[in-house]
């Protein structure tokens, strides 16, 4: 089992900035990719971000590239989201996910194992 907590939402003006974390516990942190997702109301989660085991390669969706940042600190068992120029079309729940199995469809929600509860991400114009 993978327990994961997201923090950091909240609203902010658009081009503005925040950086979301989530905490992972219950396995070895350093021994599964992490990734991000996000869901608009009435819209199908939407691949974010994507971090391997040592954090070395991420990947981003297309809709945040160059604006986005996705890292992790092993030491403390923690990924970060660093969100700039926000947009108001960011506005989302944001999800952390845990891939146990190492999934080449990095893309897709299902091949991810565990999910935490998401954090509200509010952008206004």
């Amino acid at each position: 089992q993978v327990q994961l907590v997201e923090s950091g939402g909240e609203s902010v003006q658009a081009g503005g900035s925040l950086r979301l974390s989530c905490a992972a516990s219950g396995r070895t942190f350093s021994a599964y990719a992490m990734g991000w997702f996000r869901q608009a109301p009435a819209k199908e989660r939407e691949f974010v971000a994507r971090i391997i085991r040592s954090g070395d390669i991420t990947y981003s969706g297309d809709s945040v590239k160059g604006r986005f940042t996705f890292s992790r600190d092993n030491a403390k068992n923690t990924v970060y989201l660093q969100m700039n120029s926000l947009k108001p079309e960011d506005t989302a729940v944001y999800y952390c996910a845990a891939d146990l199995r190492g999934n080449y469809r990095y893309t897709e929600p299902s091949s991810y194992d565990y999910w935490g509860r998401g954090t509200q991400v509010t952008v206004s114009s």
